[in-house]
């Protein structure tokens, strides 16, 4: 049952007859084996293949690949300068910010996008908010302090999560990003038919692989110590993620908020008008030569992870 289809078809608030009905029969009789499917279903991303403009773009970069956690991360960067992090969104791969790469090159900056654990080409299975943050902590480790990040959508929410965890990039942009992902579980339980039982079971096993709590999922509480310059675009016309999400979080963490019409949820990533604003907001105030790379964090990155290096 858990093929692409099925999941896409969830993910769209629709599930074929035959599943809910499977799946509401066997909660009764077997709450924890459902429990368990659903926790797959719901943490298992769609995969999305790159388009030809992005694997064009890649070839250009250089390729890296560590582990994390035990888990296949792949990657590319570009340039010299103060490195800026790009990271996507679920279900999508680090080809959907590639407009920002080839304008952020020309402004002197280096660029580091990366796959998330579970999408694009790193390793395939379960991924969530957490993993997505410590993909990008252990990726920042090795290529130094970032300048900024810019980030999209769940990967904007992971982004405020490495924040709370310590990562501190001089200017931050946040693009569509959801106050709190945990709320996507009601709806994709209802979906599905699934009861209280099961997914408060879903939500204690996801825990307990996580070592993080759903209740501490609310961006709006990660905002990080001191001042870190935040720039929030938000489509108000945004399907996916309600623009008030976005303009809560801006007010909230103090930050500038930037709203476009009639763009969506994605196509804040590829309006030029967009891309220009967020770059002229990653460049503003760059001090000669860049923020210092954290050298410290790279060397310990080497000493006690020999074995998960790219």
């Amino acid at each position: 049952m858990q093929n692409s289809t099925t999941y896409q078809a969830v993910r769209d608030g629709t599930a074929p007859a035959a599943l809910r009905w499977t799946l509401g029969a066997a909660q009764a009789i077997a709450p924890e084996l459902v429990a368990w499917f659903g926790e797959r279903l719901f943490f298992t991303p769609s995969r999305r293949p790159s388009t030809a403009e992005a694997r064009s773009l890649q070839g250009r970069g250089r390729r890296f690949s560590m582990l994390v956690e035990g888990r296949r991360v792949e990657g590319w960067r570009w340039g010299q300068g103060p490195v800026v992090y790009l990271v996507h969104g679920w279900g999508a791969n680090s080809g959907r910010l590639s407009a920002f790469v080839q304008p952020l090159l020309d402004s002197g900056f280096s660029v580091v996008a990366f796959d998330a654990p579970g999408h694009g080409e790193s390793g395939r299975g379960m991924s969530s908010m957490p993993e997505f943050a410590r993909a990008l902590r252990a990726v920042a480790a090795v290529y130094g302090s970032p300048h900024a990040i810019i980030a999209h959508s769940l990967g904007a929410a992971a982004t405020a999560l490495a924040t709370r965890w310590g990562l501190r990039p001089g200017r931050l942009v946040l693009l569509a990003p959801p106050v709190n992902p945990a709320s996507y579980v009601a709806p994709f339980a209802e979906t599905l038919g699934l009861n209280q039982d099961v997914m408060v079971r879903l939500r204690d096993r996801s825990e307990r692989r996580l070592r993080f709590r759903w209740s501490d999922l609310d961006v709006r509480l990660m905002a990080p110590e001191g001042t870190v310059p935040l720039l929030v675009v938000h489509d108000r016309a945004d399907q996916t993620v309600p623009f008030g999400e976005g303009a809560a979080i801006a007010d909230t963490w103090d930050g500038h908020l930037h709203e476009t019409n009639g763009l969506g949820h994605s196509g804040v990533l590829r309006d030029p008008e967009v891309v220009e604003k967020v770059v002229g907001f990653v460049a503003a105030n760059v001090e000669s030569g860049g923020p210092a790379r954290d050298d410290a964090a790279r060397l310990e990155w080497a000493l006690f992870n020999r074995d998960e290096r790219w």
